[in-house]
């Protein structure tokens, strides 16, 4: 079975990622791949701070190679998510769940599932300097796998994206209370991936 952000790749909007790409050139990296894994590490590092957090851990740095310029960022990123966490008393229930819809034949792996003001909802974290349509297809899509896997359980506390912005780990929280648009969309996306995987069979 084709995983959520595989299918969702498969027909993504590149316009941001070319811009992106085009702003490295004009400010001289000629290296874009080097660029990209370094604002993917400060993402990185970020998320395994939240985890080590949620879990009640205490963070380790050793296995994270990051510029020590770059830790700065990424500390500044989960003080925000911390402070936000403290706001809404959020509880984390589960994190990183491997889910399976049968129905639509898709697989995906949730950040975490959470409590906030006392209703179970989905938490998903970017690191990216906004918000894009395919988040929201995303969202849709994991709530959808969790809601089919635990019917008794729905997630009637909608979806909330904590937001890490690339360049200054500036933190910002966007709430969903209904994505049946973006749900949608999954749903013809997984349609048309199939469809997609025959014709290229026909024309090869």
């Amino acid at each position: 079975m084709p995983g959520t952000t595989t299918i969702i790749g498969r027909f993504k909007d590149l316009g941001g990622l070319m811009f992106w790409a085009f702003e490295q050139g004009k400010s001289g990296k000629a290296r874009l791949y080097d660029a990209a894994e370094k604002a993917a590490d400060i993402g990185t590092v970020a998320h395994a701070m939240v985890e080590a957090y949620i879990k009640g851990v205490d963070f380790d740095r050793a296995p994270f190679p990051l510029p020590s310029e770059d830790w700065p960022k990424a500390e500044s990123a989960f003080n925000a998510f911390v402070r936000w966490a403290s706001q809404t008393t959020l509880r984390v229930v589960d994190q990183e769940i491997q889910l399976v819809s049968e129905k639509h034949r898709f697989g995906g792996t949730p950040d975490a599932i959470g409590i906030v003001g006392n209703e179970l909802c989905l938490l998903d974290w970017k690191t990216s300097n906004a918000v894009y349509q395919d988040y929201l297809i995303q969202l849709a899509a994991y709530k959808a796998l969790w809601e089919e896997n635990h019917p008794e359980r729905p997630l009637v506390g909608g979806c909330h994206l904590l937001r890490f912005a690339k360049e200054h780990a500036d933190f910002a929280h966007h709430y969903f209370a209904n994505l049946d648009e973006a749900w949608r969309a999954f749903v013809l996306m997984r349609e048309l991936y199939d469809i997609d995987k025959i014709l290229k069979k026909r024309a090869a």
